[in-house]
């Protein structure tokens, strides 16, 4: 079993900066790929990015690329989500979520066996 435990949330203007992250406690084979997903009132759940932990490669959507950096803390099993450049319509409840997969393959799909409680995130103008 793994529990994730968001921190970071809070609120921002538009344009500014927050950093998420993610600490994993329980099984460490338990943990593969981690990553970090949104959901706004009345919209589906969207992907953001991912890590494989322990590996380099990382994965962004369109939502992400540029403005947000997603690393990890091996050490301290956490994974961190940078926001830079914060925009009104990044306004959402963000999740940590992991999966003892291998690779990142599935986790666009959701594919992810472990969630947190989630972290607010709102931005204003």
């Amino acid at each position: 079993q793994v529990q994730l435990v968001e921190s970071g949330g809070g609120s921002v203007q538009a344009g500014g900066t927050l950093r998420l992250s993610c600490a994993a406690y329980g099984t460490r084979y338990e943990v593969g790929c981690m990553a970090w997903f949104r959901q706004a009132p009345w919209k589906d759940r969207e992907g953001i990015a991912a890590i494989y932990f322990g590996g380099v490669s990382t994965y962004y959507t369109d939502s992400a690329k540029g403005r947000f950096t997603i690393s990890q803390d091996y050490a301290k099993r956490t994974v961190n989500l940078q926001m830079n450049s914060l925009k009104i319509e990044d306004t959402a409840m963000y999740y940590c979520a992991a999966n003892p997969a291998r690779s990142c393959s599935g986790w666009l799909r959701g594919d992810m066996n472990y969630w947190g409680q989630g972290t607010q995130v709102t931005v204003s103008s």
